[in-house]
């Protein structure tokens, strides 16, 4: 997959990235806003591990956002199963020296928009920590709608911190929309 997007490109991951990826990855900064999913320190063992992933999946739900012809965050969407099956999770990262340009506002527009239509979704959630706001202003700037507060819900960095829950929703679904009708 590539994807054009002003001032990236969202693409498949390479085994080359794995210095920027460690680079960028490893930054208290970044692991402050992700699950501990995503490890602290970020090490060379670490972005094997990662690689090693990707490449046992049957399609990517994973990609580098590159700028500048280098690796320098990440994105990319969980699909849900069973009842959660048109749904996903949705997620990114990126370096911190390349915040404040817009371009993950132009990387989570591109890729909101191609998961839902490439992978037949309805909903997209993304939550967010409550100590996050640019990244629920980046969620705003994609469409995503705030629909509430999972108030201490999570632990991270020694923290009970609220989560507070984005979507983004298709005009897709398997029923039509539910209407009401005049009485007569």
């Amino acid at each position: 997959m590539r994807i054009e997007c002003g001032p990236c490109i969202v693409r498949d991951w390479h085994p080359t990235d794995k210095e920027a990826l460690v680079r960028f990855a490893n930054n208290p900064n970044i692991w402050r806003n992700l699950t501990d999913m995503f490890p602290h320190p970020y090490t060379d063992a670490d972005a094997d591990w990662w690689f090693s992933y990707l490449a046992q999946m049957d399609e990517p739900t994973h990609w580098a956002i590159e700028i500048d012809g280098v690796a320098a965050g990440g994105i990319g969407v969980t699909l849900g199963q069973g009842i959660f099956a048109r749904s996903a999770e949705f997620g990114y990262w990126l370096g911190e020296p390349f915040w404040g340009r817009g371009t993950m506002s132009a990387a989570a527009m591109a890729v909101s928009r191609f998961a839902l239509a490439h992978f037949d979704l309805v909903r997209l959630e993304a939550p967010v920590f409550a100590w996050n706001a640019p990244s629920m202003r980046v969620l705003e700037k994609c469409g995503f709608v705030r629909e509430g507060v999972l108030r201490s819900s999570a632990i991270k960095d020694g923290h009970i911190i609220d989560r507070v829950m984005y979507a983004l929703i298709s005009g897709g679904g398997l029923m039509p929309p539910f209407r009401t009708s005049p009485r007569g």
